[in-house]
């Protein structure tokens, strides 16, 4: 396996080269600025960050990359962005306030524009090109990468440098506002601090992050896609987030973050089931996760296994937020166990379909997919695909110099 260094440089490079390869056939120029933003995948701690709680997320070796130029003769001061994956160019002036429209996936790039104005900043007309090999709709934050891709970008057109949690603040809210998903921080911030040392244990309250290393390089975190598409604007994201305050109320907390069982359970009578199923599940998913960040910074791979397959049952059963397909990968990683190289599997992301992450012997990695990806055919009649990520750096400006060098000469 190569290291880390190498691999996340050869995902960005290719994406990069791409990219100004793109830009430059569709605009005729040479990009001035490459930004690249990872997708992340969540170890532990889901549907806690918009309860003031604790998540373990992981930047992952996947990307958005979008590459900009200004234009300083434009007729109107605007951001032009076009992706070919998408088959879509949008332009988001900036002389009216953008609103929400169709196509639906450029609601992100307006509600970073939208974020920008409204901290009166005012960036000049850019042409930008996105590339992007974070799977759509699979749980791994491939919205948040695109509006923090679009932040750094319009940061750097602007020459206005935000702070990191400012960024990631301006991001949620643009997904809050444009996107109708009224996520936590945790997509967000990630995306801005990853971490190619490991995991971030954030505190969603705080907006803090501490680095728990995952350096044995001797396990893996193998991501599966159940490839079900998921929809977190559907309704019933919204509804857990609405569930969950209504049962912060009744325990006379702002928040589920200062909750605990035996509030619960002196307040039983005053939730019906469903509020104390949600609350129960944030409870201990609290206090899973920052027992999971001890696990992992003592290298207990064992432990920490057990609670993603607690967490997995939580979110399945008292959250309600699992599928048949998630299940079903779930409970083959159990079965397959630690003899043959799995210590744990649960669902990541907001649920409903989307991805499982498991931890995995290295030397098992191949096994325990193919077994994986069998059982998954035959269970659920679909196809599954996965990848293996090792922790990946945040946002950041690519070095344009390093990737672009064979068009020396042809900027116009």
């Amino acid at each position: 396996m190569p290291d880390n260094g190498t691999s996340q440089a050869k995902s960005i490079q290719s994406l990069t080269q791409q990219c100004c390869r793109d830009f430059f056939g569709h605009y005729g120029a040479v990009p001035e600025w490459v930004v690249a933003a990872p997708g992340r995948v969540n170890l532990i701690g889901e549907h806690t960050d918009y309860n003031d709680g604790f998540v373990l997320p992981m930047a992952i070796e996947r990307f958005v990359v979008i590459a900009g130029r200004n234009i300083a003769n434009a007729k109107r001061a605007r951001l032009c962005i076009a992706s070919a994956s998408l088959q879509s160019i949008v332009e988001i002036p900036y002389d009216n306030y953008p609103v929400p429209g169709d196509p639906q996936w450029a609601n992100y790039p307006r509600g970073v524009v939208a974020g920008f104005l409204d901290r009166g900043i005012r960036p000049s007309s850019i042409d930008s090109w996105m590339v992007s090999n974070v799977p759509l709709g699979g749980g791994l934050s491939s919205s948040a990468a695109v509006e923090v891709a679009v932040a750094i970008l319009l940061g750097l057109a602007s020459n206005v440098a935000l702070e990191k949690q400012e960024i990631a603040r301006l991001c949620r809210m643009a997904e809050h506002h444009f996107a109708n998903v009224p996520c936590g921080i945790m997509d967000q911030l990630v995306s801005v601090l990853g971490d190619e040392r490991g995991a971030l244990l954030i505190d969603c309250r705080a907006e803090t992050a501490r680095v728990i290393p995952l350096t044995n390089r001797d396990v893996s975190i193998l991501i599966t896609n159940t490839n079900v598409r998921h929809s977190l604007a559907s309704g019933e994201y919204g509804l857990r987030r609405q569930q969950c305050g209504s049962a912060a109320r009744k325990l006379g907390l702002k928040s589920l973050r200062d909750a605990s069982l035996s509030m619960l359970d002196d307040k039983a009578n005053d939730l019906d089931g469903t509020e104390r199923r949600r609350a129960r599940h944030v409870i201990t998913e609290n206090e899973r996760t920052v027992i999971a960040a001890e696990a992992l910074a003592e290298g207990d791979m064992r432990a920490l296994g057990s609670l993603m397959y607690q967490s997995h049952a939580s979110l399945r059963d008292d959250y309600e937020v699992s599928c048949a397909e998630l299940d079903a990968l779930v409970e083959s990683s159990h079965r397959i166990g630690e003899r043959l190289g799995v210590f744990g599997a649960r669902m990541t992301g907001g649920g409903f379909g989307g991805c499982t992450v498991t931890l995995v012997r290295t030397d098992c990695v191949n096994d325990v997919m193919a077994r994986l990806r069998e059982e998954y055919l035959e269970k659920t009649g679909r196809t599954l695909t996965g990848f293996v990520s090792r922790p990946a750096r945040g946002a950041h400006q690519v070095n344009i110099n390093e990737w672009i060098s064979c068009h020396k000469g042809t900027r116009t």
